[in-house]
């Protein structure tokens, strides 16, 4: 017994060490960040004659949105002479029917719209690009997601980047147009916003490769192409594009003052979705690329952040090992049982370790929304929610992370979008839902089993370790209670309804 405990000690520590150097990382994005925030890249020059662009608006049963994006794509500011605009509609559902309809009224306008209907997913969104750009005419390619409405003038913005012939892909910050419609997406919001601001434009400004996220981004076609088009072997084809793409010469910039909205997700499940999309694609895409990273003869710190930030979401299952080992007395804090001192054992290891991996996400969210808003401090109240919805996601992402460790196929289950711009709006009665499965009621266990940990350290008066033990907590049955509320809640809307369309299925 005494053997099986000491195993679950050095294991806890182990995992707070291994954690803690990616809380380090946190750190050193940071001061990248702050040491490169005021070198604001500028056009090398400007067209004489603005190139064609074509605009790729991939598609998957977005009934609800649709129309919103087609409107904004009309209202860029460039030469209808000089777009084109492909809708990519693999749907299944009325979104077709609503596209067509739409793409008929474009073209009375002048626009040059085609609506490309693939009659299956092969390749799901990957392969609908390639599909696309097979057919496309413009020397540069745009690229939307359904729930994202540019602003009119983001190609004029971007395009005279290209006036450098080295320059392959541009990458706009994600706005959000609903981040004030619930706790969730307040929370995603200040995800986002720590992603984009420090680390895209840490990585963009200090010469690492970064990527282009899926949408949002403006690509020179040749640079597509050379790299080896959009390949549908991971389920992150954006990542892997990009690290192909930079692996072979090409640059690219990230404009953070250029901001795209976007529709968050108000569901809990579709949220949980999207994370494990990225996540698995993420590691499949570590597999796929590292290897031709460190092969080739980029510098040394180019190849250490690549590997950082393609391996990051393992952080995920190491958290989740961190939780199966909460029973052992380095959790508990017991050491006055076993003779050791306890403020010795807080003051070397759980201090350091703490502030390397705790603090490091608080500093590093806290310094995103102290850039992005005037009242940035009534925005500090939710940084421990963040950081229990983080550990509250760890089974999902977890999951994640040993589906693509184990090559485990699984198809490309888009997140739903609801339209849902402003608090109060009602999507309980919308058409699309995600799976649930069981593992919410895994995360709930997850958190009486934090429960129970947390009158455990009251009894041992260990007041310093209560706050950590109740993000836990609070994050578990935060996620698990809102998987299994929202859905029951539509389930219960829609029992006398239509039948659902399953996204992805």
């Amino acid at each position: 017994m005494q053997a099986l405990h000491l195993a679950g000690t050095i294991i806890y520590f182990t995992v707070l060490v291994c954690l803690s150097c990616y809380g380090i990382h946190r750190y050193w994005m940071i001061f990248l960040y702050f040491r490169h925030r005021r070198e604001v890249p500028q056009p090398a020059g400007r067209f004489a004659e603005l190139p064609k662009v074509t605009v790729q608006l991939p598609l998957y049963n977005e009934m609800y949105v649709a129309e919103r994006l087609l409107e904004a794509v009309a209202s860029l500011d460039y030469p209808q002479d000089r777009i084109e605009v492909q809708v990519l509609d693999d749907s299944t559902d009325e979104t077709t029917d609503i596209v067509a309809r739409k793409a008929a009224g474009l073209r009375e306008r002048g626009f040059d719209v085609h609506h490309i209907h693939r009659s299956n997913r092969m390749g799901y969104k990957a392969g609908a690009l390639e599909n696309g750009l097979q057919q496309a005419t413009g020397e540069f390619v745009a690229i939307f997601d359904a729930d994202f409405v540019p602003q009119h003038d983001l190609l004029q913005k971007t395009i005279h980047y290209f006036t450098d012939p080295n320059i392959g892909m541009i990458q706009t910050r994600w706005g959000h147009l609903n981040e004030q419609y619930s706790l969730l997406t307040k929370i995603q919001s200040m995800l986002l916003d720590g992603h984009f601001l420090i680390e895209q434009t840490a990585r963009a400004r200090s010469g690492r490769f970064f990527n282009f996220n899926g949408t949002a981004g403006v690509w020179r076609r040749t640079c597509i192409q050379s790299s080896g088009g959009w390949q549908h072997d991971t389920l992150a084809e954006d990542l892997d594009l990009s690290y192909r793409a930079q692996i072979n010469g090409w640059q690219f910039l990230f404009l953070p003052e250029i901001v795209t909205p976007a529709e968050l997700p108000v569901d809990m499940n579709a949220f949980k979705s999207q994370q494990h999309r990225w996540a698995k694609g993420s590691i499949q895409t570590s597999k796929k690329v590292l290897p031709v990273l460190w092969r080739s003869q980029l510098p040394f710190k180019v190849k250490f952040e690549g590997t950082v930030h393609l391996t990051s979401n393992y952080g995920y299952l190491l958290l989740l090992v961190l939780c199966m080992c909460f029973h052992s007395s380095a959790a508990v804090g017991t050491y006055q049982a076993s003779g050791g001192n306890p403020w010795t054992k807080m003051l070397l290891v759980d201090v350091p370790l703490f502030i390397a991996g705790s603090v490091s996400i608080s500093a590093f969210y806290f310094c995103a929304q102290r850039e992005l808003h005037a009242q940035w401090w009534k925005r500090l109240m939710f940084l421990p929610v963040l950081m229990a919805v983080g550990v509250g996601l760890s089974v999902n992402n977890a999951r994640a992370v040993l589906e693509a460790m184990f090559n485990h196929r699984s198809e490309f289950i888009r997140t739903p979008k609801y339209g849902v711009s402003r608090s109060g709006e009602s999507w309980g009665h919308n058409k699309y839902r995600t799976l649930r499965g069981l593992y919410p009621f895994i995360e709930l266990a997850f958190g009486v089993y934090f429960t129970y940990l947390v009158i455990q350290a009251v009894n041992y008066n260990q007041w310093m370790f209560i706050p950590f033990v109740v993000i836990f907590q609070v994050g578990f049955l935060y996620v698990g209670l809102m998987s299994l509320l929202q859905s029951s809640v539509r389930a219960m809307r829609q029992i006398d309804g239509p039948g659902l369309a399953v996204a992805g299925a």
